[in-house]
């Protein structure tokens, strides 16, 4: 009877095991991660890129050279930050780093305003597909963002339901995790003035 009780005992502690969210939990944090590091290499192909194509088009926009320069200085501010992996748990410091973002993609609209006013730049192939590689550009940096908020929502949501809540609060100590929030005064739309 004992030894009856000793194995019941057993499989009941390991139905339990198996049901506490403790790997779930690990691989959500995992998925939160690899979707911020998308979202960095999203940055990092931003980062790379524009300043080659830049480079291109600077020879046919003298005359707008301030708002490259803009673009160049932006750039270099972003490139210059380190984000880690702790950088995700520290609102203070997303926030620095969606600034600089931010930045950059001011500047980056500022010189979308040049292709508009100065239509002999436009019909440069060059500055077109420096146009278009900023739009691709900047449409998988929103994909990757996206993604990343989606793995936020999962991850939060799998810390803080039963029973995963009681092993996270028992066993794991995880932190929720911060998605990626818009700018201050991003709802307003930009005025672009001719």
């Amino acid at each position: 009877m004992k030894r009856l009780m000793t194995i019941f005992s057993a499989l009941m502690l390991l139905a339990l095991l198996s049901g506490c969210g403790y790997n779930t939990m690990q691989a959500n944090e995992e998925a939160v991660i690899a979707a911020w590091g998308n979202v960095e290499s999203s940055y990092q192909r931003r980062a790379d890129l524009i300043p080659n194509l830049v480079e291109v088009v600077k020879g046919y926009a003298k005359h707008e050279a301030d708002t490259l320069q803009a673009v160049t200085e932006a750039r270099a501010k972003v490139g210059s930050m380190q984000v880690t992996k702790d950088v995700l748990n520290n609102p203070e410091s997303l926030n620095k780093f969606q600034q600089a973002q931010g930045e950059l993609s001011g500047a980056l609209s500022r010189l979308m305003v040049v292709v508009e006013k100065y239509p002999d730049l436009k019909a440069n192939q060059n500055f077109m597909d420096l146009q278009k590689q900023l739009e691709g550009t900047e449409n998988r940096i929103n994909v990757a963002r996206e993604r990343y908020n989606q793995s936020v929502q999962v991850f939060n949501t799998s810390i803080r339901t039963f029973p995963n809540s009681l092993t996270n609060s028992l066993l794991l100590h995880l932190q929720r995790k911060e998605a990626f929030k818009a700018e201050e005064g991003a709802k307003v739309a930009p005025k672009v003035k001719f």
